[in-house]
């Protein structure tokens, strides 16, 4: 049996974004709304560059290179994972993807919070407009080719930019999918 499994939950905090859990001895966080569910974005333009977006991030207090992403269902509950990666990309990046395929599903840390995330790539991408997110963010949007984003993700470390390690994840992603490897997701 596993311990704490069967312990009530109980609010620590609940603010308008995030609550404090407590089962047992586990403290974890979860989101107040969007269902725990986000998208990471995989996407190349025409000319095979990746789509990044780099933002500043409290949290952390620096900013920081990631892929475009986003909550699922935090503006439609009924939202599915492909609409909601379309929506975020072009906020993001101002690239609207033709179609959006989820790739992965799983846990992005699985001992902190109960969010999951899918990877999905968007393909047939148009530019609609510059990008940058909604009046909250300031986005910078980089498009890279493809053969150089390591070396310039790498760079970007060195300039003292956080990388979010699904990157890594996400470029071998790319490369799977470049070589016409199959990759669906089970079931």
């Amino acid at each position: 049996m596993i311990e704490d499994a069967d312990e009530p939950v109980r609010i620590a905090f609940e603010g308008k974004f995030l609550r404090m859990c407590v089962r047992g001895r586990w403290e974890y966080v979860e989101r107040t709304h969007a269902g725990g569910m986000a998208t990471i974005i995989l996407a190349h333009t025409p000319d095979r560059r990746i789509l990044f977006v780099e933002q500043y991030r409290v949290p952390l207090g620096k900013t920081t290179i990631e892929f475009p992403a986003g909550l699922v269902g935090d503006l439609d509950a009924g939202e599915s994972l492909e609409l909601s990666a379309a929506r975020e990309l072009e906020e993001e990046t101002g690239w609207r993807p033709a179609h959006c395929e989820v790739l992965l599903i799983g846990p992005t840390s699985s001992g902190l919070t109960n969010e999951r995330v899918a990877f999905v790539r968007a393909s047939g991408l148009t530019k609609i407009h510059a990008g940058g997110g909604d009046a909250t963010e300031n986005i910078v949007v980089h498009a890279i080719p493809h053969d150089e984003a390591p070396r310039w993700l790498v760079g970007k470390l060195a300039e003292g930019r956080e990388l979010d390690l699904k990157l890594w994840a996400g470029l071998w992603l790319l490369d799977r999918q470049l070589d016409g490897s199959p990759l669906k997701v089970p079931g």
